[in-house]
């Protein structure tokens, strides 16, 4: 069967990524409508794939043929799209651009519980190829992780939503709930306890940087279990293109019990065990966006619901909520959520 989709929000990757991905899959979703808010861009969208316009994304949701819907970027709107989908029985993909508080997205969990419909958010790097073939070495070859250094460097200022003041919005907040969630999916257990760092920038009250040591070992038992040093900046100014770019770090590092492997999102990784250096480029792979739009024709078609990107989604705000009161407070805080 194919899932009848509306999109709510095209965003900047619509045309470079979504819509060739659909198209790829077109035995398994056919596009009928599209919500935005800039009336020529969902002119454009509207026909390039035949999509029908609607100028409220509650009529779009009402639709009786549409039995999903991507939101992929609602600007300003919060969790209303989320929750109209609800309202009217429709399973949801949520854009990794879709800029949320953690009040919001502990609200969105009840309507979800409640509708019933599949849920989904698109952690991009757990499904990298990278990603997934490291999970397999971990299992077979490296044995489990004991470090994970994961840095990312900014070189650009996102914003979204339309807010202002503290809010997830900014860039760095909005890269930790990946880089969260990628740390914990690797390690595969559920982070015990963080402490934080931060820094602001000097003529602003926003982040220019934030630190977090993740640790994943059993409550009282600090340091026993594996650990995870996450950081994100953007304290470069975004015209130094030189300095932005200069030798960047590897994504994500790990230390395991029997080698060390280094991740470049999507396709690059780099592992050394007692044979030597291994090298694995795997472009040959079937692309992120595909990857996951399987996933979520898997889950809006399955008879199981499936909620529980949810709460990792969550889990990885609270998380990063209590990264900030450690720095603040000058201390580690329990993860008891």
């Amino acid at each position: 069967m194919k899932l009848r989709l509306g999109v709510i929000g095209l965003g900047e990757g619509w045309e470079r990524r979504y819509l060739p991905a659909l198209r790829v899959l077109s035995d398994r979703f056919n596009l009928v409508a599209v919500f935005e808010s800039v009336s020529q861009r969902a002119r454009m969208a509207a026909r390039e794939a035949s999509l029908a316009v609607h100028d409220s994304f509650w009529t779009l949701c009402r639709r009786s043929d549409v039995d999903a819907v991507l939101v992929l970027n609602p600007r300003w709107l919060g969790p209303l799209p989320v929750l109209a989908a609800c309202e009217f029985g429709k399973a949801v993909y949520l854009g990794a651009s879709v800029l949320l508080t953690l009040e919001e997205v502990t609200e969105l969990r009840e309507a979800v519980l409640q509708s019933g419909v599949a849920f989904m958010v698109e952690f991009y790097r757990r499904y990298a190829p990278a990603t997934i073939r490291l999970k397999e070495l971990i299992a077979t070859r490296l044995g489990p992780p004991r470090l994970l250094f994961c840095h990312r460097r900014l070189s650009r200022y996102l914003r979204g939503n339309g807010t202002s003041g503290p809010h997830p919005a900014d860039p760095i907040r909005l890269d930790l709930v990946e880089l969260v969630d990628w740390c914990r999916f690797v390690v595969g257990e559920q982070a015990t306890s963080v402490m934080g760092v931060f820094h602001h920038c000097p003529d602003k009250r926003d982040l220019d940087y934030l630190m977090l040591n993740l640790d994943f070992s059993p409550p009282g038992q600090l340091g026993k279990g594996p650990t995870a040093q996450i950081s994100c900046g953007r304290y470069i100014p975004p015209h130094w293109h030189e300095a932005v770019s200069y030798r960047p770090l590897p994504e994500l590092q790990v230390v395991c019990e029997r080698g060390v492997a280094f991740v470049d999102l999507p396709t690059t990784l780099v592992w050394f065990d007692e044979a030597g250096r291994h090298q694995e480029l795997l472009d040959h792979e079937r692309p992120i966006e595909e990857r996951l739009l399987l996933q979520f024709y898997r889950a809006a078609t399955s008879l199981v619901q499936r909620a529980s990107d949810i709460d990792d989604l969550r889990f990885a705000l609270s998380t990063i909520r209590k990264a900030e009161e450690s720095a603040a407070a000058g201390r580690r805080i329990s993860l008891d959520i």
